[in-house]
């Protein structure tokens, strides 16, 4: 039987300072964005007085998604003790904490007076899913750093799994917490349910899952490191798996809204007269973003491999149509704000479909997180022992060489 060990890469200078560069450009543009929104003011952004989460609030939302879902491979390793995942952990640790950390920045910057985080850090409403929302994505971060330690340190070590397992815990409950911010929100129609709680969970699932898979072919690519047919085929089984899943609280999502009386008129809106924002969620976020990669999948044209990277790259393509739906087009859809009324006139948009069209500044904010990310696992695999970078015999190594 072979086994992986892990290592410290070695990347020629030239090659690490050019993409610690080219990363470090992009952060920079998004400062420089979030600098320039703060001091003219979010007028130049296409964020309005009806829709007030713009595209900034896709990419944090999304990377903190992502930030959960990616754990997925070192929880199957602590939590359910799936050895062949061992080795792949630190990295899905590293992705959780990277992503995790740019979708807080990207928030941060776009709260319009980040100056004034210290009052929503200090000063606490419980009524308030955002209030739980600080402790559950700071102490998730604490939690990644600590597993990261227990997986790379030998003489904490034997406390992996327990981390592991706590961090698997913290993840669902985080996840849990970021449907919620929507689910509570009992104002728009497009919300107030329950069942966005698990539907991000098993967005979370799918969507970090192809993250890990793309950011483990590319060092596999670079490095040469080693993957395996076998290690590719559990991937695709999980793919399949959360895919099926998706589809169905989706659906499931879709169908609860209907049942409300209150949400039907809203359902209409997305599924057959929303103009572009029905277009997004059907062409977007159900074929291209489940329906297509399933395909593909189940295609034997294909090579695993290539079907595999193919499925993932669609994946998040709808998986960003799907932010654009859930928060955009949650917001776009006018309130009922006397029900059973019909307003004749007003100066405040009543029953108006408002739009939204993003500026380049929100765009470089968003790509600034997604910049800052990378650059996170950049340093991280090239500073501590995250990869495997070798297959050995398990007759020529002990167990403790393989947990290192």
């Amino acid at each position: 039987m072979k086994k992986l060990i892990f290592g410290k890469y070695l990347i020629d200078p030239k090659i690490f300072w050019s993409q610690f560069i080219l990363l470090g450009f992009f952060i920079f543009l998004g400062f420089l964005s979030s600098l320039y929104m703060e001091h003219e003011g979010h007028y130049i952004t296409g964020m309005n007085n009806q829709i007030v989460w713009g595209m900034p609030h896709m990419f944090a939302v999304l990377l903190i998604v992502i930030a959960s879902g990616v754990l997925n491979i070192a929880s199957l390793s602590s939590a359910f003790n799936k050895v062949p995942y061992k080795p792949l952990a630190p990295l899905s640790a590293l992705l959780a904490l990277a992503f995790l950390v740019a979708g807080l920045v990207i928030l941060v910057l776009d709260l319009g007076r980040p100056n004034r985080l210290i009052v929503a850090m200090t000063t606490f409403n419980f009524k308030s899913i955002f209030a739980w929302n600080i402790f559950l994505y700071s102490g998730f971060a604490l939690v990644l750093i600590i597993y990261i330690w227990t997986m790379l340190d030998r003489e904490v070590n034997s406390f992996s799994k327990s981390v592991g397992t706590f961090a698997f815990a913290w993840r669902i409950i985080l996840t849990t917490g970021t449907g919620s911010i929507f689910g509570f929100l009992v104002a728009r129609e497009a919300y107030a349910t329950a069942i966005l709680a698990p539907l991000f969970i098993v967005m979370s699932l799918s969507y970090g899952t192809s993250v890990y898979y793309l950011t483990l072919r590319a060092i596999n690519i670079k490095f040469k490191t080693y993957m395996s047919d076998e290690l590719i085929e559990n991937f695709r089984s999980l793919t399949i798996i959360f895919l099926f899943a998706h589809l169905y609280f989706l659906f499931l999502y879709h169908i609860t809204n209907l049942y409300i009386a209150k949400h039907i008129n809203f359902e209409i809106f997305i599924l057959s007269s929303g103009g572009f924002y029905t277009f997004a969620f059907w062409v977007g976020q159900v074929f291209i973003g489940i329906i297509l990669p399933l395909i593909i999948i189940f295609s034997n044209k294909l090579s695993i491999k290539s079907s595999m990277k193919l499925s993932s790259i669609l994946i998040l393509i709808g998986s960003f149509a799907a932010m654009y739906v859930i928060i955009i087009g949650g917001q776009a859809y006018p309130l009922t704000i006397f029900p059973d009324h019909i307003i004749i006139e007003s100066s405040f948009y009543d029953n108006v479909v408002h739009n939204y069209i993003p500026s380049i500044y929100e765009f470089i904010l968003g790509l600034g997180g997604v910049a800052l990310a990378l650059i996170i696992v950049l340093i991280g695999i090239t500073n501590f022992y995250i990869l495997p970078t070798s297959v050995i015999s398990k007759d020529t190594v002990t167990s403790d060489n393989t947990d290192k």
